[in-house]
């Protein structure tokens, strides 16, 4: 079983990936620096649910897999409080 701490780093980093999407006055004001934000982080995100993915209930991995951001970030925050 995951541990809460790592549930709550996934909750933060998709938190973070999703703020980045969303920035649209730092897209337009830097397209190149928000492309390479948005891969830093999605990196970053996809390196820890890699090194977690056993552990991870089946749902969330199967959010993951299919890159549905927005049902993880509600999934996990139904499960660790914000």
């Amino acid at each position: 079983m995951v541990s809460y701490e790592i549930l709550t780093e996934l909750a933060q980093l998709l938190r973070k990936r999703l703020d980045v999407v969303a920035d649209r006055a730092f897209y337009e004001r830097d397209p190149e620096q928000h492309l390479q934000t948005l891969q830093r982080v999605s990196m970053e995100l996809d390196q820890r649910v890699s090194q977690h993915r056993n552990e991870l209930p089946p749902e969330l991995r199967h959010f993951f897999e299919r890159q549905s951001y927005q049902k993880a970030l509600h999934y996990l925050e139904s499960e660790v409080p914000s």
